[in-house]
């Protein structure tokens, strides 16, 4: 149980820091940075493979370097709908 408390603080931790570095805030709040942190990560991961710190089954760098691509994409796409509905 302990493992999957720290899986999401850690997910949510990763979401944030992607968030603050490209500057741009991720649906949702706290669940979206925890959804990104972790979808990220698996991205990162699969691209980039396992190299670096590992905290709590994440690879730091991967994971964040992951997390900060979907947070770029999503915040393209987002942007993108707002303005074909305006």
């Amino acid at each position: 149980m302990m493992s999957f408390i720290w899986y999401l603080i850690i997910g949510g931790i990763l979401g944030w820091l992607a968030g603050v570095i490209i500057g741009r805030d991720v649906p949702g709040g706290i669940i979206g940075n925890i959804i990104a942190g972790i979808i990220g990560s698996w991205i990162g991961s699969a691209i980039l493979g396992n190299w670096g710190w590992q905290v709590s089954d994440f690879y730091v760098f991967p994971a964040l370097l992951g997390a900060i691509a979907l947070i770029f994409i999503v915040s393209l796409v987002m942007r993108s709908m707002k303005k074909s509905t305006s």
